[in-house]
């Protein structure tokens, strides 16, 4: 059983900003043209070798329900499972990976992997089929400058480990150790060792509640030897905050159709 985990939980501040309350979206279901012409739709054609697609949704959850009743096909349809984060606004991302992984683990009881990407990215077909494709735990990076304000570091230390640096509140980054190498996460995971992915999860429920997806993600690369893990770079990498960004994305799509 190999699952993927999409989280669109977020309220899409940025992207709604200076819209009236009732005209406001959610990012990913969020299109111009085509009602294919969205992130979430994207996400899930590419994950469509997945045996099941977990989304967990918060924020005009209906409208997300309703979307993807109308414009899925059938097939992928029924691989999805939709789950609602009822603490979308007033807990970080790390809630919403924290129910993906259980609904997981809860309902499936031989998993061989778990595939998670935010739902507000993305990525070129070729570079993402290269995480679907490796046999090893996979962590990714991007070819983007590092901005301290918007960027998740992760860097390799003096023993090869792999940390994480965020700054939620957008200010400074600020590195304890000295390091190897240094790269913007791509914001997508492989993860192969389900018990100790559990073992993270679990961790985070009893103390990390409030974090960012990113406790979760660093407890279980703390715990995998290195040798296990595979770091792919993401050759197009958009993460879509506003509707600028949009428009980037569905123009790099048209060019690539």
């Amino acid at each position: 059983m190999k699952i993927a985990i999409i989280t669109v939980a977020g309220v899409s501040s940025r992207f709604n900003k200076g819209i009236p309350e009732r005209d406001q979206v959610l990012k990913c279901i969020y299109w111009q043209d085509n009602p294919q012409n969205t992130l979430i739709y994207q996400l899930i054609s590419k994950v469509s070798l997945y045996d099941k697609i977990i989304v967990v949704g918060g924020f005009k959850f209906n409208d997300l329900t309703t979307y993807i009743s109308e414009n899925i096909p059938q097939g992928l349809k029924e691989k999805i499972s939709l789950h609602y984060n009822n603490h979308y606004d007033d807990l970080s991302s790390g809630y919403s990976l924290y129910l993906g992984i259980k609904e997981a683990l809860n309902s499936y009881n031989i998993i061989d992997e778990i595939l998670f990407v935010e739902g507000d990215l993305d990525i070129d077909d070729e570079s993402f089929f290269k995480v679907v494709n490796s046999q090893k735990n996979v962590l990714t990076y991007n070819r983007q400058p590092i901005y301290s304000n918007k960027a998740v570091v992760v860097y390799q230390n003096e023993n090869d480990d792999y940390k994480y640096l965020f700054n939620s509140n957008h200010g400074l980054l600020n590195f304890t150790e000295p390091f190897k190498a240094v790269f913007n996460s791509g914001q997508t995971w492989k993860f192969q060792d389900i018990g100790l992915l559990k073992v993270a999860n679990e961790n985070f429920k009893e103390n990390l509640i409030e974090d960012t997806n990113l406790a979760i993600i660093q407890k279980y690369f703390d715990l995998v030897d290195n040798d296990k893990i595979e770091v792919i770079e993401l050759a197009h990498w958009v993460n879509c905050n506003t509707r600028d960004d949009y428009k980037i994305i569905k123009d790099y799509w048209e060019q690539v159709k």
